[in-house]
Formats: C-alpha cells, structure tokens, sequence
C-alpha cells in the first residue's frame, strides 16, 4: 500500500530508517541524517508491505517548471519486485496533477560501481533520459549523472 506522509516526523524517521539499511548507497552517517532532515519538508511517499515501511521516495521542488527525486530508498529485500516503480507513479501522477513539466534525478554515474549500475537500470526503465554527467559536481570518485524525464 502507498501513502502520502504528512507528519514531519514520520518522514524523517521513515527516510533515516530505511537509508540506514542501504549501505552501498548511503554509506555517510551525515549524509542520511542531510536527507533525512530535507525530507521533513519535502513531498513523500512510503509503501508499506505487512505493516513495515520497505521504501519511500522525497520530491524537491527545483523550478516552477521541474521536480527532482531528492532522495529514494528501497530496502534490499524488496528490491526488483516492481514497487519502487509503483511508488514513482505516484511521484509522477502528483507531479503531472501539480502541471510540473519535468522530473530529473541524480545518482553515480554507471560503470562506477555495481550497485549504481542497478540504480541507474531502474531509472532507465521508468523512461528517464540522460542529461548531462558532472564529474566533480559531489567528488570525483563519484560522477553525478543527471536523468530527466517529460511529464506528458
């Protein structure tokens, strides 16, 4: 079941508890606790599986014209069974509703490391599109890459 998440508080804790059991992603203790402060103001969704919260995803407004996945996480064990995808077409359905043009997202760019191999698989299949790569935009043992998406 996906749900919208209201409480300031409950968004924090979902996006700080599940990051933390997502290593190969979000390996930084300030990085998450960065996330998960951001994520109090931002839009979110989680889905919920036999009542445990197993993903959410954290929208940032960045023009009038475009949003961003801020942040998103699934946990291991739920990964590739199609409800992440689930959980961006709410993300989408709300960003078409609110006549937000496009979506972008950043993550590593691929053939850095496997796991963002995997991360950037999954946006290719949602139908984001290459952008632009930044090799120093974070650091330079991590090239962000830059996807966006149309919202038709």
């Amino acid at each position: 079941m996906i749900s919208y998440i209201h409480n300031k508080d409950v968004k924090e804790r979902i996006c700080k508890e599940i990051l933390e059991q997502l290593p190969e992603w979000f390996s930084k203790k300030d990085g998450i606790t960065q996330y998960a402060k951001e994520s109090r103001t931002s839009h979110l969704w989680a889905a919920v599986e036999n009542e445990k919260t197993v993903d959410f995803i954290a929208m940032k407004e960045t023009s009038p014209y475009t949003v961003e996945i801020n942040v998103m996480g699934v946990i291991k064990e739920y990964q590739r069974k199609g409800i992440g995808a689930e959980l961006f077409k709410s993300f989408y359905e709300f960003a078409k509703n609110n006549n937000y043009e496009f979506i972008q997202v950043k993550t590593v760019k691929s053939g850095k490391y496997a796991s963002y191999d995997i991360t950037n698989s999954f946006y290719k299949k949602l139908g984001f599109r290459e952008l632009e790569c930044f090799d120093n935009l974070w650091d330079k043992n991590n090239p962000c890459q830059i996807y966006i998406m149309s919202i038709k």
